[in-house]
């Protein structure tokens, strides 16, 4: 097969991926260890971070730290400080990427971009996942009355000033009602410490 039909080969494979996969994927569809790098060195793909590929001319990544993440540690939900910002509910930056996993994972390991896990039990880790697609990843995110109440959970080290901006926030916009915070906030077993919030609130 001359260099231009593997090219196209390759160019078909991440096309039916959605424009991004990782190394192991791309092997198992068929393409060679030497077609990636020499494409990447051509500028046809870009790495987007260790062991992922994306082909390049495709529009900007939208939220390109989480699609990273999803893509290198599929396990992962996305959570607290980040699943905030991904569901507009907080004015917070954040500088790393917020993820759970199931207590006694092994911690990933990630050249960037930075990350801080927190170890779910597995009521809290399953309870409310939501699945968005970005990028042809598939993102697995809490919804925002389950990464309200996980704020309160840890909110000695987030501040409780980052839970309530983002309670009244998701009040205010009808991201979710007061009876599905409660419900979620019990799974965590946090709802008598959100319940005087939330009156406050209403």
């Amino acid at each position: 097969m001359g260099r231009d039909a593997r090219e196209a080969r390759v160019r078909d494979v991440f096309r039916q991926a959605g424009g991004v996969l990782r190394t192991a994927p791309a092997l198992r569809a068929g393409v060679h260890p030497r077609d990636l790098y020499a494409l990447r060195d051509a500028g046809v793909l870009e790495l987007v971070s260790r062991g992922v590929y994306r082909l390049a001319g495709l529009p900007p990544l939208a939220e390109a730290d989480l699609v990273t993440v999803a893509a290198r540690v599929p396990r992962a939900v996305i959570a607290l400080v980040s699943a905030l910002h991904f569901h507009g509910l907080t004015t917070e930056i954040p500088h790393e990427v917020s993820i759970a996993l199931p207590k006694g994972t092994a911690r990933p390991r990630l050249d960037w971009p930075p990350l801080r896990v927190y170890w779910l039990s597995a009521a809290m880790f399953t309870s409310d996942i939501e699945i968005h697609e970005r990028d042809g990843v598939r993102l697995r995110v809490y919804g925002p009355a389950k990464t309200v109440a996980d704020c309160f959970k840890f909110r000695n080290q987030l501040g409780i000033d980052v839970a309530l901006e983002a309670l009244r926030t998701g009040l205010e916009e009808r991201k979710f009602t007061p009876a599905e915070v409660l419900r979620v906030a019990r799974t965590c077993r946090v709802d008598r410490i959100v319940r005087p919030y939330l009156e406050a609130l209403q």
